[in-house]
């Protein structure tokens, strides 16, 4: 599981004129994941499956 950051950098997500995040292979909004057992949040595509990580 890469980063946000990482995702963005590889062109995996894109990000919209009101900065939300997209998945690039399926244009699927990301949902949110928050498991309080976790450091971060788990953003993932509803569409695809794939997830990415936000650590801060």
């Amino acid at each position: 599981m890469d980063s946000i950051r990482k995702g963005l950098r590889s062109g995996d997500i894109e990000k919209d004129t009101y900065e939300r995040l997209t998945c690039s292979s399926c244009g699927d909004e990301l949902g949110t994941k928050n498991d309080p057992d976790e450091i971060g949040i788990v953003r993932h595509c509803p569409g695809c499956g794939e997830q990415w990580r936000k650590i801060g």
